[in-house]
């Protein structure tokens, strides 16, 4: 195999967090998102959660964490958001734009990047259990009730066979 014939990876060396002196309210923003997925009969389900606001569906996702790999991070929000148990894979499945609020008027435009997590187990008491609601969906139909048009591909697209290739 060439050089030139090596797949690309998205995924970078240890990402930590970073100070940026003068950054405004209106800088975009990066956090690390959990696809949660498990295998019943032999398909791929994905865990989706509601937002504490608008009680909409989305996937865990948090801010960059000290001394935690982007992988690492998007696990601990699985676990806080949604009780999940598992295995994160380093591998960036993609990316999605947002726009997180931070008020009643106010919002942050934010990059979140996917990492798969394997659950292993969903626990029944979890920090932000009475805040969400938490249930699993084919991928098509995951990618069908999320609102940011990127996760709708990563959703629908996803395929756990290829994380062990």
């Amino acid at each position: 195999m060439t050089e030139r014939d090596r797949p690309i990876s998205v995924q970078g060396p240890k990402q930590l967090p970073i100070a940026l002196k003068g950054a405004r309210k209106t800088d975009v923003r990066s956090q690390f998102a959990a696809l949660c997925f498990r295998i019943r009969k032999g398909e791929p389900e994905i865990l989706l959660i509601t937002s504490r606001g608008s009680q909409r569906w989305i996937i865990p996702k948090g801010w960059p964490m000290a001394e935690k790999t982007p992988a690492q991070a998007a696990l601990q929000e699985a676990w806080e958001e949604a009780g999940v148990k598992g295995t994160a894979y380093d591998r960036c499945l993609g990316l999605f734009s947002y726009k997180k609020d931070i008020g009643l008027k106010e919002s942050l435009p934010c990059i979140a990047l996917v990492y798969p997590v394997h659950v292993s187990a969903l626990e029944k008491k979890y920090p932000e259990k009475k805040q969400r609601r938490r249930k699993w969906f084919s991928p098509k139909k995951a990618a069908g009730k999320v609102a940011e048009p990127e996760l709708k591909k990563i959703l629908k697209t996803f395929d756990p066979r290829l994380l062990t290739a």
